[in-house]
């Protein structure tokens, strides 16, 4: 079990190396990367590179230029990285002006500007240590949490897999079994389960991990884009069609493809990917010239393929050529050992939008997490904690001020059970089914949409059904 965190990046923008001295090791002890830089030209490429964090500016910087030594505007570089990262967090820090009133109204005017132009606070010279690291705690949190598996590549985060449950680690381990060979691997889950950092994991672990890393969604695309988005296309080949283009197959060559919801893609267009999986070539879309990839296939699926194999919405022959390797992931109402960290890991992730200091998990919001079935899974938990982060307030984490996400969160209520303690048995399966739709519009209050929803089916199929229920007399009308 790895415990290995998302090390943040604070960039400090300075030329005093005390300031340097004395801010590094402040982050060294809280475990963050620090970044010294001496030039605004050095910060802004720091920055461009997407791994900042936090940025530390002094009110005069270097320039950086070879043909100029003066030192420039700290406000210079706060308007350029507003106008590049506008959420990055800035503080400004300047030098104390002395204890005349004077110099106090100056330094309360550079504040002002500051503050103004976007920096989310100000200090003087030296800072106070207790200050900084209440920023830092602040717009960095750092609350441990425990990691099956992450990687990191130079300052920027690859993927991080959160959990502690046996089923997670299960899971990962074999990802990791699987990933040095070239078996295609098929990976099945709920939606919001995590299915994409399982295959990046496999391609990470891979012998391909020096080559690319292709992903399509399939179900995002009709059938004829879908064939040219896959096998690329030749100038003239439809409208449209003005320059040669590579597909995700020659994209991929040498690396992995992800076919994402594969479960999607119509059954005739299967029959071209069976041939090209199996061949490992094709022609471009208008083309005749074959091409030969190499070319590692990962899908992942929503469904249960089995289930669509036998009732004809899946080609068996393709479906025995994807599953040559399968991976499950439990949906999150199965892993309630990882809501804490879960909870935690988002809370790392999202207290400084709101610049709000967590230090503790409401112990009745965790109780509704823990009994609540999560139609959604991990994607609903990030959703539930950012809202929670956003309409609420003070360094305890609840549900209090959100009393709407309150309401959506409550359990199902559990079928009454008959006296031989079977609440279906002997039931016809149409009846179980209206009785559960039935029981679900009563706990809803009639919510149509959040009913359907509860039930994972469409708005439009659970209107269907309601409709032949009044038919049959088994509904009132609305």
């Amino acid at each position: 079990m790895e415990r290995k965190e998302d090390t943040a990046n604070v960039l400090i923008a300075d030329n005093d190396p005390k300031l340097a001295r004395f801010v590094l090791e402040i982050l060294a002890r809280k475990g963050i990367r620090g970044h010294l830089v001496g030039s605004k030209q050095e910060a802004l490429d720091f920055i461009n590179k997407g791994t900042c964090d936090f940025l530390l500016a002094g009110e005069t910087i270097s320039p950086g230029s070879e043909d100029s030594s003066k030192p420039q505007d700290g406000f210079e570089l706060l308007t350029e990285v507003r106008a590049i990262r506008p959420e990055l967090p800035v503080v400004m820090i300047a030098d104390a002006q002395g204890d005349g009133p004077q110099n106090n109204e100056r330094t309360v005017e550079t504040a002002v500007k500051a503050v103004r132009q976007g920096c989310r606070d100000f200090l003087t010279r030296p800072p106070e240590r207790q200050k900084v690291e209440v920023l830092l705690d602040t717009f960095l949190p750092n609350h441990d949490v425990c990691t099956v598996a992450a990687a990191q590549e130079d300052t920027h985060c690859l993927y991080r897999i959160v959990g502690r449950s046996p089923t997670l680690v299960q899971t990962v381990n074999l990802a990791r079994r699987i990933a040095p060979t070239s078996a295609p691997v098929l990976i099945s889950g709920e939606s919001g389960t995590g299915k994409e950092l399982i295959a990046y994991l496999i391609h990470q672990k891979s012998r391909r991990a020096q080559g690319s890393y292709i992903r399509i969604n399939c179900a995002a695309l009709s059938e004829s884009l879908l064939e040219s988005e896959l096998f690329g296309h030749e100038k003239g080949a439809f409208t449209g069609a003005y320059t040669q283009r590579k597909g995700r197959f020659e994209m991929a060559h040498g690396g992995t493809l992800l076919l994402d919801e594969i479960t999607e893609t119509p059954t005739r267009f299967q029959a071209k990917l069976l041939r090209v999986l199996e061949q490992q070539d094709f022609e471009r879309v208008g083309g005749n010239e074959s091409v030969r990839v190499d070319v590692r296939i990962i899908s992942t699926t929503n469904k249960d393929l089995l289930h669509e194999v036998r009732q004809d919405r899946f080609r068996a022959d393709l479906y025995y050529r994807l599953s040559g390797t399968r991976l499950v992931l439990s949906p999150l109402r199965e892993r309630k050992d990882d809501l804490s960290d879960l909870v935690w890991y988002f809370v790392n992730l999202y207290a400084r939008e709101v610049q709000r200091h967590i230090t503790r998990l409401d112990p009745t919001m965790m109780d509704i997490f823990a009994k609540y079935h999560w139609p959604g899974n991990v994607r609903q938990l990030r959703n539930v904690v950012r809202t929670s982060l956003i309409l609420g307030v003070g360094p305890t984490l609840s549900l209090a001020d959100v009393s709407w996400l309150f309401d959506e969160l409550q359990p199902l209520e559990q079928p009454e059970c008959r006296a031989d303690g079977a609440p279906f048995e002997g039931m016809p399966l149409e009846q179980i089914e209206r009785r559960a739709i039935l029981d679900t519009l009563r706990q809803t209050g009639g919510n149509r949409t959040k009913a359907a929803k509860v039930l994972g089916i469409s708005d439009r199929t659970l209107r269907d059904k309601m409709h032949r229920y009044q038919r049959e007399g088994c509904l009132q009308p609305a």
